[in-house]
């Protein structure tokens, strides 16, 4: 196979040692290019160059965000997308059962592609910006930017950095006192939106081993899962946090939660301009977001760890 290997060389666990290793793991068996990112959207440049080549997979060494301007980039070719993990959390990879090192990661996809492993999976869109496990709307997108604004720790002290930016954003850097948006079904309206997660696959992410869960419902197979925080009390909202990491139904229990699942299209309408972010990466402000579930839109080098579907 002709394979060309995408390096985000700043993000938080790629080494210059682990991309000679995985190049030659590559090379024993596959035709592979490596080449390595210089800039915020080059990642999907590279994708659509490699599909328009006849690349047959893109394998990423880098974060979650990497993964979704790679992914952005093949949507509807026939080169499939291969996940390593080289971030702070990479949830995608964890997703899809991979271990942290991206050495063990980079074998088990080699593996797969000699099983031939690969297929159509589904992504979500919101304003046409692909994503391949959730976009956030609201409350967590603010922490996610807050996170960024001190992206330099991220290599050294990832966890305790989301922990101090969510205590900060509840507290100081986002109104808890009203809605900030409301969702739209189709006829059905949920008027009273604090923040809302658009699920494509579940977990919503990790705390250090442990999976953040907030739907059984979330594979890359099915339409999203949508949950929509309707009140922010501190109490109710911990006490939500807390059950989300013992049980993934915890979502559908709570009184301050509107849940959906299987749901293909959606709207959300802010009162004022609301932050959101995509695959964990801030992108701004918006007021109108519009969703839309893609089946079988993207190939997916599929390791055998992957338990969806």
């Amino acid at each position: 196979m002709r394979v060309l290997l995408v390096v985000n060389a700043a993000a938080s666990s790629v080494t210059a040692r682990r991309q000679v290793v995985i190049h030659r793991l590559i090379r024993a068996d596959h035709d592979v290019d490596m080449v390595e990112t210089s800039r915020r959207g080059h990642a999907t440049h590279l994708a659509l160059d490699a599909a328009g080549r006849g690349v047959d997979v893109v394998m990423v060494l880098g974060g979650d965000g990497t993964l979704n301007e790679v992914a952005n980039g093949l949507v509807g070719s026939d080169c499939a997308l291969a996940a390593l993990p080289g971030g702070s959390t990479n949830v995608f990879a964890r997703t899809l059962g991979l271990s942290d090192d991206p050495v063990e990661a980079a074998i088990v996809n080699l593996e797969a592609m000699a099983a031939g492993t690969i297929r159509p999976v589904g992504l979500g869109s919101v304003n046409g910006r692909y994503f391949l496990f959730h976009t956030g709307v609201g409350w967590d997108a603010r922490l996610v930017r807050q996170v960024e604004r001190h992206g330099e720790l991220k290599r050294y002290a990832s966890h305790p950095l989301f922990i101090w930016s969510g205590i900060r954003t509840w507290f100081r850097l986002y109104d808890r006192t009203r809605p900030h948006f409301r969702v739209r079904y189709g006829e059905e309206t949920v008027e009273d939106g604090y923040f809302t997660v658009v699920l494509n696959t579940n977990p919503y992410t990790y705390v250090g081993s442990r999976p953040f869960d907030l739907s059984p419902h979330a594979s890359l197979d099915r339409p999203f899962a949508v949950v929509t925080i309707t009140r922010m009390d501190t109490a109710p909202f911990l006490r939500l946090m807390f059950d989300t990491l013992r049980s993934s139904d915890a979502t559908q229990r709570s009184a301050i939660v509107d849940y959906r699942a299987d749901v293909s299209s959606l709207r959300i309408e802010a009162f004022d301009t609301v932050p959101f972010q995509v695959d964990g990466d801030d992108l701004g402000d918006g007021t109108t977001f519009d969703f839309q579930h893609h089946p079988d839109a993207i190939r997916l080098v599929l390791p055998a760890t992957a338990s969806f579907g």
